[in-house]
């Protein structure tokens, strides 16, 4: 089984699964991003998105179901993923692989994503690069937010502005 949380970027998706894997220690955090970062290092990404690649889009599937298969143990993955056609396509592969892929998706207001943003440090030696970040994430709320509509029909949503530890309880409810 897969428990995909998704959402804008300061949506809250990584304190989400951080929240949760102490609450289901069998589980495995699996983050895609891992897989885009190996490739920035590798291959040219014109767009600037790895996500724009289909090498990404397919390693990260078939990670994901080798993962699950070779450990029998569900899968957390904190991952933004709104374009449809990546989303069908890296979903699908899942499920052609026999995975179950719980998708929840952290509803969140713009202003609340921008003070999040605003307030998050990932390179504290490098305010440059942390600036260029910060702006990467803000200018894809519009395009996060607006996936509502296109999202699968079985996609869970959540309030991601309500406390965490509640978020948690109900993904865990919902998973069984």
């Amino acid at each position: 089984m897969i428990v995909w949380v998704n959402g804008a970027f300061g949506s809250g998706k990584t304190t989400l699964v951080e929240e949760l894997r102490p609450r289901w220690p069998e589980a495995l955090v699996f983050d895609p991003e891992m897989v885009g970062y190996v490739l920035q290092e590798i291959v040219d990404v014109p767009t600037g998105d790895f996500q724009d690649l289909p090498l990404w889009r397919r390693q990260v599937a078939s990670l994901a179901a080798g993962l699950a298969e070779e450990y029998r143990r569900p899968l957390l993955v904190p991952m933004t993923l709104v374009n449809p056609g990546y989303l069908d396509e890296v979903f699908g592969a899942l499920g052609n692989a026999g995975l179950v892929v719980h998708h929840f998706f952290l509803k969140v207001p713009p202003e609340v994503l921008v003070r999040r943003i605003e307030g998050r440090v990932s390179f504290p030696d490098d305010p440059a690069r942390e600036e260029r970040v910060r702006a990467w994430c803000k200018a894809r709320i519009e395009v996060c937010t607006g996936a509502v509509d296109t999202l699968p029909g079985d996609t869970v949503f959540l309030d991601g502005t309500s406390p965490v530890r509640e978020l948690a309880d109900q993904v865990l409810a919902h998973v069984g």
